[in-house]
């Protein structure tokens, strides 16, 4: 007895200990992960997140969990009373399938009761390991808020379909999944003790006609099958019925005809057949064999493969497919006002355009600010020449350049800025005080505006160099450090014993002490403790630098920092950073809310992740992200309250989100309209700004983005500028594309989107006439490659090793027509700096290219038909000497430049034309 005991304790002991082996490798790292990021979320002042989150997950796993093990355990102890455990006899047969007359007695009743309670356990925890994972569906039930706007066909309001329907759907599957493996361990149970067995397992044999049970387990076994058959026919009226509206059996997403007429019947005549197999079952418990349940089993398989297949293909192929536009019409319908509504086109306002303007120099003159702002540097370009010029060293770099807008005294100026962002992989020595303690941050931006050049080619740059100086002193940075970015992944520790590189100064470096308050608090041993187990790092611990004072900074990247805070929504491509009056650095970074729930909303393909195969058929730009690169606290400011969605997670997360009213009007001026929000919209209204259904069933006016040199550019299509829309008093910054009919190169029609004041968010279609000519960017790109000069011109430049680097196509809207402008950049042979060396100008059938915008507009436009009868003639610059053409000349020249730099393009056009007229009379 003695020597069992002890054979027994170190069994329990190895058990014990390959226990706490598993537990010390799989949970411990979770815990410590668990413990830093509730730091984190108290530092970020999001802590209500981080419980909401934690809590949910911890209530429905544990719910689910406990509820699952307990009902598994119960079906497999009610199997254990229900039959005398008695031993098991099994035939045996030969290798034909005939039986030998020879039988084997089993006893495996003590397996079962063994393993009963482990094997509930296990299923319980996989159990509420998916239950926790479906804590954001949950929560989203049960905190929906309604859209007010029902579907057409049950009149259900939308809301049921993005949270309710969902929800349903989990629990139905937690169901079927709890039924079916009680089914087969109470089954399993029965047969080990003797209560269920085969008859005869030849081949062609039936499993239900072979099994014999007992009738205490005939009655348990039945109960089970009924209760997946009474869910089944829940789950048909509740969740398969409204699930047509998501149906693709017609030419859109969204009940079809034969949805309607054929596959809708059906199910519910066999939500009638389920219920009618369920009690069928129960009856069976009654009656000797298994025949109910077979019959059961059989009529339903029968009218699922009728309603569900058999009759919807003859309907669609008989009646629906020589009548298609008839039958469909009403469904076509849905479709289009669902999916205007779910992307947001039903608010788009469409203007018509005459068309028969002729644009002239006088239109220039009256778009100046337009024209001062015509993107000549393009962001590729214009980030090698930053990286040359103003990386300064080689572990700073610049990894995007990003549209804006500003004032300079008094103008409205359209610029690109690039954040100077710290690249560990480049340091010079990558040890662990250089990565994590002494180069912390980057430092200063680099700002253009988008039209000015130097005579040297190059940008002219507003704000450069190390510290950052400004042109302006409206644009001064006072807080230049980016401790948050793009680029940076890594942690970080401030406020340690190691000199905290600032920026290069010289032959010298500055140094400084971190002064915000960023970053998790050290604070005790433990705490470092958990910090060198979370980042694998044992010189966090071991390291004399870090103190009680340090602070530890991490989720750095801007894009993971938004994610780890609010996992739910999907985030921008393109997050941009601003400057604050204050001198201080912001990133703006657009976050959306989606579903692809919507119903009879047309289904798109996820630009959010293209490569996963999802597909999204709601989007709404709900929340602006403010990240401080300082400090890197987060405001999260509510950008469409309408938007049912991110009501529902305002409730779940109260004060997690604010009014975007309380923006600081700083910030506000700088907020745009989204690109991603842009992108589906505009590829979507091609096709659905034809509101009738005939006309988008045959697709009479489809749209396409125009292809540019052979591959598509949608993505460089779509520019943001400064323009005066037509109709408008001033310019504003906008974001613009074109369209032109499917497989033509003609423009049929623009769309921009507005971000300035109270037109914020606003979108416009201006359509020209289909009877007008508008030549397409395609058209334009063309008739460029065509022109003798250009070519010749180009040809000159490729000749002598030089790279020609050809700009985006710019169109751009003046008055009721469009200008085409196109910049050309040179790359030295082994050089890396481009050089803005030509622009490009076409109007309709006119080409110019000159050194500058103001030369090839010249060119193109010439002097204005009628100069503006309000303009004063500036006083003579320098008297003219009669008969002198070398003073006439020279004054005519003097009064051209001066109304350049005034940008009086009228007068400026005169004087160069009086300036032609004197050189031609001097020959």
């Amino acid at each position: 007895m003695i020597e069992l005991s002890n054979r027994l304790s170190k069994r329990v002991a190895s058990y014990l200990a390959y226990g706490a082996a598993l537990l010390a490798f799989f949970v411990v790292p979770d815990l410590v992960r668990l413990q830093t990021d509730w730091y984190w979320f108290q530092e970020v002042g999001l802590g209500g997140i981080f419980l909401t989150i934690l809590s949910a997950k911890l209530f429905l796993g544990l719910g689910t969990g406990a509820a699952s093990a307990a009902f598994i355990y119960a079906n497999l102890g009610l199997a254990g009373r229900l039959v005398i455990s008695r031993p098991l006899i099994v035939p045996l047969w030969d290798e034909t399938g005939a039986p030998t007359g020879r039988v084997r007695v089993l006893n495996l009743s003590h397996y079962v009761h063994t393993f009963a309670l482990p094997l509930s356990l296990v299923l319980g925890v996989f159990t509420g390991m998916v239950g926790a994972g479906n804590w954001e569906l949950t929560l989203e039930y049960l905190n929906a808020v309604p859209f007010g706007q029902s579907d057409p066909l049950f009149g259900r309001d939308i809301a049921f379909y993005l949270f309710e329907l969902p929800f349903m759907q989990f629990a139905i599957g937690l169901g079927y999944w709890l039924i079916i493996i009680s089914l087969i361990a109470a089954l399993a149970s029965y047969a080990l003790r003797g209560g269920a067995t085969l008859k005869h397992l030849a081949p062609g044999a039936g499993f239900l006609r072979s099994l014999r049970l007992e009738g205490r387990a005939k009655a348990h076994l039945s109960a089970l099958v009924a209760l997946l058959f009474a869910l089944t026919c829940y789950k048909i009226f509740t969740v398969s019925i409204p699930s047509l509206l998501y149906s693709s059996t017609g030419p859109f997403t969204g009940a079809s005809y034969t949805d309607i007429h054929a596959t809708l019947p059906f199910l519910n005549l066999l939500g009638y057949v389920a219920a009618g197999a369920a009690v069928l079952v129960v009856v069976g418990v009654f009656r000797p064999g298994n025949r109910p349940i077979a019959i059961a089993l059989g009529v339903y398989v029968l009218v699922s493969a009728v309603g569900g297949w058999v009759y919807p293909a003859l309907l669609q192929k008989f009646v629906v497919a020589p009548n298609e536009l008839v039958k469909e019409t009403p469904y076509i319908e849905h479709n289009i006002e669902a999916t205007r509504r779910a992307f947001a086109l039903d608010g788009i306002v469409e203007r018509d355009l005459a068309g028969e303007a002729v644009i002239t120099m006088t239109d220039i003159d009256n778009n100046r600010s337009t024209m001062k702002n015509v993107r000549l540097w393009d962001s590729e370009p214009l980030l090698d020449t930053f990286g040359q010029l103003q990386e300064i060293r080689t572990y700073y770099d610049f990894i995007s350049a990003d549209n804006d807008r500003y004032h300079f005294d008094g103008d409205y100026r359209q610029v690109l800025l690039s954040p100077r962002e710290l690249n560990p992989a480049s340091l010079p020595q990558r040890t662990f005080i250089n990565e994590h303690l002494t180069f912390t941050h980057g430092f200063g931006l680099t700002l253009s505006p988008v039209n000015e050049v130097t005579p040297e080619g190059l940008p002219v740059l507003f704000v450069k160099d190390l510290p950052p100086a400004s042109s302006y002193a409206a644009l001064t940075v006072s807080r230049p450090e980016i401790y948050y970015g793009e680029l940076t992944r890594d942690w970080v520790a401030v406020n340690t014993r190691a000199k905290e590189f600032d920026y290069p100064s010289g032959e010298e470096n500055v140094f400084a002490d971190y002064a915000g308050n960023g970053g998790v608090p050290v604070e005790s041993l433990f705490r470092t403790a958990l910090f060198a187990l979370r980042f694998g790092s044992l010189k966090i611990l071991l390291s004399d630098d870090i103190t009680a004072q340090s602070r530890i900074m991490y989720y750095r990247n801007i894009e993971e920092r938004v994610r780890r805070a609010l996992p739910f929504l999907h985030l921008d491509r393109d997050p941009y950073m601003v400057v604050t009056k204050k001198g201080e650095l912001k990133w703006i970074y657009d976050a959306y809310t989606t579903s692809d729930r919507y119903p009879y909303a047309e289904l798109v393909n996820d630009l959010f992740e293209p490569r996963s195969g999802k597909r999204l058929n709601y989007i709404r730009n709900s929340v602006k992200v403010v990240i401080d690169a300082y400090d890197g606290k987060m405001t999260f400011y509510l950008a469409d309250p309408h938007d049912p969605i991110i009501g529902t997670y305002g409730r779940i997360f109260k004060g997690a989100f604010v009014s975007l009213d309380e923006m600081d009007e700083d910030l506000r001026a700088h907020i745009r309209y989204p690109e991603v929000l842009f992108s589906y919209q505009t590829g979507l209204y091609t096709v659905y700004h034809m509101d009738e259904a005939q006309i988008f069933y045959n697709k009479e006016d489809q749209w396409q983005i125009p292809v540019v040199g052979g591959k598509e550019q949608t993505d460089l299509m779509m520019r943001h500028m400064i323009m005066k829309l037509p109709g408008e008093k001033q310019e504003e910054y906008i974001l613009m594309i074109p369209f032109t009919p499917r497989g033509k190169d003609n423009l049929s029609a623009w769309m921009v989107a507005r971000s300035d004041g109270e037109f914020y968010g606003q979108l416009v279609v201006y359509r020209f006439p289909k009877q007008k000519l508008v030549y397409g960017p395609a058209q334009i790109n063309n008739r460029i490659n065509q022109d003798a000069d250009i070519s010749r011109q180009i040809s000159l430049w490729d000749q002598r090793g030089s790279e020609v680097l050809r700009g985006n196509l710019l169109v751009i809207p003046i008055e009721e027509s469009l200008i085409y402008i196109q910049p050309i950049y040179l790359r030295a042979e082994g050089g890396k700096i481009p050089e803005l060396k030509r622009v490009i100008v076409a109007y309709e059938n006119r080409i110019a290219m000159e050194e500058t915008l103001d030369a090839a507009l010249v060119k193109v436009f010439g002097a204005p038909v009628s100069p503006e009868p309000e303009r004063a003639e500036p006083a003579p610059l320098e008297p003219v000497v009669g008969g002198d053409l070398f003073q006439q000349a020279r004054a005519h020249y003097s009064r051209a430049l001066e109304a350049q730099r005034r940008g009086d393009w009228a007068l400026y056009g005169e004087e160069i034309a009086k300036l032609g007229e004197v050189l031609k009379s001097g020959r």
